[in-house]
């Protein structure tokens, strides 16, 4: 059982108690006994708080997962995949377990959910270890939603993709999420189309530099590359901000919108 922060997941603070929900408008719950298909969906905006949420997890001490305190105050990357024991999550939770390193090189937490309960992770946890030629424990946690709550609160939920039961399984997701718990990217692939750590560790980099800077990073940009001045920058400003300077590309236009500049770190 785990209880699912359910204020979070209609956007209000954590602190202030949420108004008395009709059945209609309330919220799948984490009780066993409530409906496993989604009764609320909801979506979010980049910008937007991040709920929290606390679930059974294979990975945790005791089994138990608090998602704010195992992110701690970096980044955290959240990312929900249809199902364990299945080809295609198998390879990208392998990829994934290979590059925590470097997540974790950037201040950085993953962690994963499906529908499956916690036996199912820790088993499966096994196979991936192993066909991924590595040893040890899986180095992230993988949170255990088997009535769907979280799932449905966070609007991750595939109508299209159904176990043997003919409920429906969570889609390929990837949320972003900043050390102040805002939003800041967020992904979304079908079951049948695997994920690309790698791509997904370039957007956490740039994600990382242009929260710092007044910088855009380019089509194919790979860390330590040069990167684009931000069109809401003046040329005076960007000189001000930018100590490393920058080049202007001309274009037939003759508007000075393309302003390539060194990684400013």
């Amino acid at each position: 059982m785990f209880k699912s922060c359910e204020r979070c997941f209609r956007g209000e603070p954590e602190e202030v108690a949420p108004p008395a929900a009709t059945k209609e408008e309330a919220p799948a719950t984490a009780d066993t006994t409530a409906p496993a298909t989604a009764k609320k969906k909801m979506g979010f905006n980049l910008g937007d708080v991040f709920p929290n949420f606390q679930a059974q997890a294979s990975g945790v001490p005791n089994g138990e997962f608090d998602l704010y305190k195992y992110w701690g105050d970096g980044w955290g990357i959240l990312f929900s995949h249809p199902a364990d024991y299945t080809p295609v999550c198998t390879t990208e939770l392998g990829k994934a377990a290979k590059l925590a390193e470097e997540f974790a090189k950037r201040n950085c937490k993953l962690c994963a959910i499906s529908c499956n309960d916690k036996d199912s992770h820790e088993g499966w946890s096994k196979d991936i270890i192993s066909v991924q030629g590595m040893s040890g424990d899986m180095p992230f946690p993988i949170i255990a939603d088997p009535t769907r709550a979280i799932a449905t609160g966070l609007g991750i939920m595939d109508p299209e993709e159904k176990d043997k039961q003919g409920l429906p399984l969570t889609c390929r997701s990837v949320f972003y999420v900043s050390p102040d718990r805002k939003l800041k990217a967020q992904v979304l692939y079908p079951a049948t189309t695997g994920r690309d750590f790698s791509e997904l560790l370039r957007v956490l980099d740039s994600l990382q530099l242009t929260s710092k800077f007044p910088v855009a990073t380019p089509e194919g940009w790979q860390n330590g590359s040069k990167c684009m001045v931000v069109p809401s920058l003046t040329d005076d400003d960007a000189k001000t901000k930018l100590a490393k300077g920058f080049e202007k590309v001309d274009v037939p236009s003759g508007k000075n919108y393309i302003r390539m500049t060194p990684d400013p770190r």
